[in-house]
């Protein structure tokens, strides 16, 4: 039979034993020390200047002093001096000086962040769930750089499902950025929940960024490539809409722009001949031309143009916001068709 116990070592009293007590207070004196176990810090090396009975440390490595050779230990001050008392795996102390609880794990002992564990679910001053498996009550959450930096992964199964940050307000969400559903990068907000509008997405093979409401900054549009081209409009003179405005129809191409100048033409006129005399030359007949867009009302477009014909002048008169009446002027008569490319500059608003 051993003289001591199998876990904590305690001295056993044995039969026809002389003094007994003094067996007995020592396994007295082994289980004050370590039973309830509470140090006053775990990084000492060496035995403290000041201490009073009681005190209890564990020795950190490479001890010297007093303490050389009981890295690991309890150390313990009684009466007659330090005591040492050598921990099984699994025991655990609280660390005063630290405020948290430390495991040994063999070799040395751990707090839990120093070591590695596993929960099915964690909540921090609330309660977690099924989908929720860590929750955190919390006014801010911090987490910092170990080394250089940090980086905060969400990673997702396949692309069409979903890695993003929610922001909710009373548990309805109103803003979400991440890869919801593609491998696009998107922001996107809600004012109820339900109906959602994309205010930027990026494009993952490109990189190239895409607005589809539109630009605007306090108040004012801001301008990309997505909306340089577009439906010119305007309030109060200040332009709203796009930058440049193109388009045509049967009556020719125009460009508006967003500074209220516009631009029409057509290429494809003709009068049928030149041959009334008109003082030393000769004129055709009048060929309105109707503006493939109106000018601003009551205004007066410039309009300028060429007749495809040798010795021969193209001139406009009394043009007015939706059209104007075209001729086309020679020295000497001229029979068949003529060609006549026409413009007009003036402005829309």
């Amino acid at each position: 039979m051993s003289d001591t116990t199998d876990i904590l070592g305690l001295p056993l009293i044995l039969p026809a034993q002389a003094q007994k007590h003094v067996t007995h207070n020592e396994a007295l004196l082994a289980l004050d020390a370590v039973v309830q176990l509470a140090v006053l810090d775990r990084n000492r090396t060496a035995p403290p200047v000041t201490a009073t009975p009681g005190d209890r440390h564990l020795v950190a490595g490479t001890a010297t002093g007093l303490w050389v050779g009981q890295e690991g230990r309890i150390a313990v001050l009684t009466g007659t001096g330090w005591q040492f008392h050598a921990p099984q795996p699994g025991w655990r102390a609280w660390v005063l000086g630290e405020a948290r609880e430390a495991v040994y794990d063999g070799l040395i002992w751990k707090t839990p962040n120093e070591g590695e564990g596993g929960f099915a679910r964690l909540g921090v001053s609330t309660t977690p769930d099924a989908v929720n498996r860590l929750a955190v009550a919390s006014e801010a959450v911090l987490m910092t750089h170990q080394g250089a930096g940090m980086q905060l992964k969400l990673n997702k199964a396949a692309v069409g499902d979903t890695a993003s940050l929610l922001f909710q307000t009373a548990w309805s969400g109103r803003a979400e950025m991440g890869t919801a559903g593609g491998s696009d990068f998107s922001v996107k907000v809600s004012a109820n929940g339900s109906t959602w509008f994309t205010g930027l997405q990026v494009a993952a093979a490109t990189g190239v960024p895409d607005f589809p409401q539109g630009l605007t900054r306090a108040g004012s549009q801001v301008f990309a490539r997505s909306n340089i081209l577009g439906t010119v409009s305007q309030t109060g003179g200040v332009p709203t809409g796009a930058v440049i405005e193109r388009g045509s129809n049967a009556n020719g191409y125009f460009i508006r722009y967003a500074d209220g100048t516009q631009i029409c033409w057509k290429n494809d006129l003709t009068v049928t001949n030149a041959s009334t005399a008109l003082g030393s030359g000769f004129t055709s007949a009048a060929l309105p031309w109707v503006f493939p867009q109106t000018f601003l009302v009551g205004s007066t477009p410039v309009v300028t143009g060429m007749a495809d014909a040798v010795d021969a002048w193209l001139v406009a008169a009394a043009p007015v916001e939706g059209s104007v009446s075209l001729r086309v002027l020679t020295m000497v008569p001229k029979s068949g068709a003529i060609g006549v490319r026409a413009m007009a500059v003036g402005r829309w608003f």
